[in-house]
């Protein structure tokens, strides 16, 4: 139960963190894009994925600081491969999806970082907790498909993901690295 609670957390972010940048928003593949989260449970690398999110993004390589990108995520939609582990990640001392449905991302600036790299700024709330996140992001454009992959570390106690007993992170490590794939084509 302690992985899928970390997991859960884990997709939660990185859900939430799925950024990029642009003009007009582009047509979002769901079906073709992915959240996870990854979490450590006694040392031990534990994955879980968002099946349901939402995400608008507009990027532009030759304006990225034009950019834009919105992302809300279900987070009862986490999914560790278990129900049993599923279920416990929804309640109150990891999710508690009931009273926080939805992990969201919306980014506030976009900064060139060399390349296809970028640097996308915005803010992460879960949980009702709110942070300034700063996210490394790699555009790649194929025609007009372009796809935007990163992963980004967070600290889960800071959004009180793992509450009582999963306070503990000789256990459940804090770190949680969200990480994203997303497949977008400008209409």
């Amino acid at each position: 139960m302690k992985v899928s609670f970390h997991r859960a957390l884990l997709a939660a972010f990185t859900a939430v963190t799925l950024t990029a940048a642009g003009s007009a928003f582009a047509q979002v593949d769901l079906a073709k894009s992915t959240i996870t989260a990854t979490s450590k449970q006694m040392n031990v690398p534990v994955e879980g994925k968002f099946n349901k999110f939402t995400a608008q993004v507009a990027f532009d390589p030759a304006k990225p600081t034009e950019g834009n990108a919105q992302f809300s995520v279900d987070v009862g939609s986490y999914d560790l491969g278990d129900e049993s582990y599923n279920s416990e990640v929804r309640g109150k001392d990891w999710f508690d999806a009931k009273t926080y449905p939805n992990a969201t991302f919306a980014s506030s600036a976009i900064a060139p970082a060399g390349g296809n790299q970028f640097k996308v700024t915005g803010k992460l709330t879960i949980k009702g907790k709110s942070q300034t996140v700063v996210v490394p992001v790699t555009v790649t454009q194929q025609g007009a498909t372009q796809s935007f992959d990163g992963a980004l570390p967070i600290k889960r106690l800071q959004f009180d993901i793992g509450l009582g007993e999963w306070k503990d992170t000789s256990v459940v490590a804090d770190e949680v690295a969200i990480k994203f794939h997303i497949i977008a084509a400008h209409k």
